[in-house]
């Protein structure tokens, strides 16, 4: 039996500029793809029509099509990654594993696992930096430690991407080291899983939204976003790629990848952040356990349009205008005084971008509880935030069909109430 590399795909859905496997690929073994819908994932699932499966299970079916032209193709798998392989490294005689890093606290559990066990047969595990740009421990300040506030993150990351700009790798299907293989990708029925009628937008970059995105980026109403927060989660394109072509049209949209950097780097030098707030004084808030109140925001019926048509946005389409997001998650933290860890989770469920880092930055940030946390007496008002960047309600109209009749329900809480009863209770929690 002759040896081979596996090429272990992850959250880098491609074959353009990927790192891992530009590495496999160079070695003198040919490489076999594999790739586990792993089972510690998907059975959490509540929805068995999740778009982000589907958008996955496409993904992979398309890259086994362009592989199996070239002779090539995945080797999918239904299961854990241990029991995956326990099972392959006794099918094929495996030089060495080669993936992308993860800094989630399940993946770096994960993988320790795995390469522990491919270690006790002999097998090397190697895992290189690809969904970030400067990861964990790149970006440091003066005295070596990593920044907890963003602005001056953000300094040193800019100066460290134009002194050093990536280089990025080329078409991974150009290479002649595949394994010669024949495969049938797994099917979604097979997993117990179906098809999402959940439209996921296109990867292409446009060029003239990201000249205009400084200016037109906080009006939800517009279409003036790139949407291509799926395709950074999966890693269906490249971050290298997209950072270099976009920062030279646009600093703002730039800022905005840094901040995918950051929260990266967040979670990964801190991953007690997933159960507690990142600044710990900020666990003692007595959170309210109002459950009713709670569903009301996740159905959209709060009587706070800009708020409702969020989440109706979120539920209908798995995406919901960063502007919105901010407002949405203001108003549970401090209109609802309900713990911000419940709307991190219900935008875990439905985000088709979802990303553990982002969100939860999000969502602490929104909190007051994180980094670059904004005070806690500042207190979103959505009547203002409406007149600043929906003044015509178009954005609302569009998700909000009954607005303005007797059917859309009142307020559920006072404005100046609510906002006064969050300044207090922070106030007291962190006397």
């Amino acid at each position: 039996m002759s040896k081979i590399n596996i090429f272990w795909f992850r959250r880098d859905l491609r074959f353009y500029d990927n790192t891992a496997l530009s590495y496999a690929l160079k070695e003198n073994s040919p490489v076999l793809p594999i790739f586990i819908f792993d089972k510690n994932i998907l059975d959490r699932l509540e929805e068995k029509n999740d778009a982000r499966v589907s958008f996955i299970h496409d993904q992979i079916s398309q890259m086994n099509d362009q592989l199996v032209a070239v002779g090539s193709g995945i080797k999918t798998f239904y299961s854990t990654p241990r029991e995956v392989f326990e099972r392959i490294s006794k099918e094929f005689e495996i030089e060495s594993v080669f993936t992308n890093r993860d800094y989630e606290p399940y993946a770096i559990k994960r993988d320790n696992e795995v390469e522990a066990l491919l270690s006790s047969r002999g097998i090397g595990f190697y895992p290189f930096k690809d969904h970030v740009i400067f990861e964990k421990e790149e970006i440091t300040s003066g005295n070596g430690t990593f920044y907890k506030v963003f602005t001056p993150y953000s300094r040193v990351w800019r100066d460290k991407f134009q002194s050093n700009p990536p280089i990025l790798q080329g078409d991974a299907l150009t290479q002649k080291n595949w394994s010669q293989t024949d495969e049938q990708v797994i099917s979604l029925k097979e997993m117990g899983f179906e098809k999402s009628s959940i439209e996921i937008p296109t990867k292409d970059l446009d060029k003239e939204v990201i000249k205009k995105y400084s200016d037109q980026r906080d009006y939800p109403a517009l279409d003036a976003t790139s949407r291509l927060g799926v395709h950074l989660r999966f890693g269906t394109i490249s971050i290298r790629k997209l950072a270099l072509e976009t920062g030279k049209l646009n600093s703002t949209f730039l800022n905005e990848l840094i901040w995918r950097d950051f929260y990266a780097m967040i979670l990964a030098n801190n991953p007690h952040v997933t159960e507690k707030a990142f600044k710990p004084q900020y666990d003692e808030i007595p959170w309210r356990q109002d459950e009713e109140g709670f569903q009301k925001w996740c159905d959209g019926m709060t009587g706070y349009p800009i708020v409702d048509a969020g989440m109706r946005q979120l539920n209908e389409t798995g995406y919901m205008h960063n502007r919105v997001r901010m407002i949405v998650a203001s108003f549970l933290t401090k209109h609802l005084l309900i713990d911000w860890r419940w709307g991190e989770a219900y935008f875990a469920k439905k985000l088709l971008d979802f990303d553990l880092a982002s969100n939860n930055g999000g969502w602490q940030w929104a909190a007051g509880t994180g980094t670059d946390a904004q005070p806690y007496f500042r207190v979103f008002n959505p009547a203002s935030q409406t007149e600043k960047f929906d003044r015509e309600l178009k954005y609302i109209k569009k998700w909000i069909p009954e607005y303005g009749t007797d059917s859309y329900p009142d307020p559920i809480v006072d404005h100046k109430f609510a906002r006064l009863r969050a300044i207090d209770t922070y106030k007291k929690a962190l006397a």
